[in-house]
């Protein structure tokens, strides 16, 4: 039997259990934790689902949100086509999670999705059509009003020095112009 060295693997007294310290060569860890996914003693936070880690301490409904292009109907649309039991995602087997996988494939998600819209939009830059344009200065696309709002896409009030009002008063026995500014109040 092979025997284990504690000289290779440095463990801080602090982190041992309390009935390990203080005491000889010997140190007890605790047992794995029964249930959930993982392999051996370890336990994995977090399932990796469409190359997204999405919570384990939620459900499987919500968890599934964290994907970039799956909502609240696409999720309860995958779970009712699945049978799966909105249960909390650490509570899933590990056949649970591949079909889960399988299922997600399915749909338009994180990178192809994003690329999709990317490409679409570029499209309407480079055809010149209205939304294209409007893409393309930076404006509300859907027909909003941008006398008032829309300060997320114009970006920060720009400060405008205010008006000068010129007044023209002819003196005639001089004959020549006089201007006068005056500011207004």
């Amino acid at each position: 039997m092979a025997t284990l060295s504690m000289v290779s693997v440095p463990i801080a007294t602090s982190s041992l259990p309390l009935s390990a310290r203080g005491r000889g060569s010997s140190v007890s860890f605790p047992a794995p934790k029964k249930g959930g996914i993982g392999h051996g003693g370890l336990r994995i936070e977090c399932i990796r689902i469409g190359g997204v880690e999405i919570p384990n301490h939620k459900r499987v409904e919500y968890s599934l949100q964290y994907i970039h292009g799956i909502g609240r109907s696409r999720s309860r649309q995958i779970l009712l086509d699945l049978n799966f039991d909105n249960k909390v995602t650490k509570d899933l087997s590990e056949e649970e999670v591949i079909t889960l996988r399988k299922e997600v494939t399915k749909y338009m998600i994180e990178g192809d999705l994003k690329r999709f819209n990317r490409v679409a939009i570029e499209r309407l830059k480079e055809i010149r059509c209205y939304r294209g344009i409007r893409h393309k200065l930076g404006l509300p696309v859907r027909g909003q009003r941008t006398k008032n709002n829309c300060r997320t896409l114009k970006g920060r009030r720009a400060s405008v020095a205010k008006k000068k009002f010129i007044n023209i008063n002819m003196n005639v026995e001089n004959a020549r112009m006089t201007y006068i500014v005056k500011r207004r109040k």
